[in-house]
């Protein structure tokens, strides 16, 4: 009798102790989910702050592009009144905070102050005491120094873009993106089409 209550308990802890190991699998599992949830969730945040920093970027370097290439008008004036006059319009056309604006009223800008780079070149070239002056080539080297400090900034932005991006669309972190708001694809930085190579000054 002795034996089959022994025989009786063993089975009885057997069947708890799987009962435990059961319980024990499943809290480890939701402990799991919700540690990979919260982990992709900061990953997300992490990256669009990541993102918004090289936006930053970006806007101190057309404002500074700007700036710079504003400079550059007033000294060619003296030499090419119509010109300059001309090229004054396009860069005069935009106003407000560079920040304010939207993405691809930005990648527009970026082209305008293109075309207006291209004009000051023209211009260079026309008139060669305005191409010796000293204060207008460090002005031009400054310009050129900005342009790269622009595709640089681009170049993170739309790295940071593209990495958020394919997470956003990709099984399961999807899944955690929809939930804290992030339903759509950020948008990238784009360059003019008709002119993406480096804008470069010709001496």
């Amino acid at each position: 009798m002795n034996f089959i209550n022994v025989l009786a308990g063993f089975e009885l802890g057997l069947g708890g102790i799987v009962a435990i190991v059961v319980v024990a699998v499943v809290l480890i599992l939701v402990i799991a989910l919700v540690a990979w949830y919260i982990s992709t969730m900061n990953w997300f945040r992490r990256t669009k702050v990541k993102v918004d920093e090289a936006n930053s970027g970006i806007d101190v370097a057309l404002t500074k592009r700007y700036d710079l290439l504003t400079k550059a008008l007033a000294s060619v004036k003296g030499y090419a009144k119509h010109e300059s006059e001309t090229l004054s319009k396009v860069i005069g056309m935009r106003t407000g905070n560079i920040k304010d604006l939207s993405l691809d009223e930005k990648s527009k800008l970026n082209a305008e102050l293109n075309e207006v780079q291209r004009g000051i070149n023209v211009v260079v070239e026309q008139y060669p005491q305005l191409k010796a002056d000293t204060q207008f080539s460090l002005l031009q080297n400054q310009t050129a120094d900005c342009e790269e400090q622009l595709q640089a900034a681009r170049r993170v932005y739309n790295s940071n873009v593209s990495t958020f991006n394919q997470r956003r669309v990709t099984f399961p972190s999807s899944f955690v993106a929809k939930r804290i708001g992030f339903r759509e694809d950020l948008e990238f930085f784009k360059a003019d089409e008709e002119k993406r190579e480096d804008v470069k000054f010709e001496f």
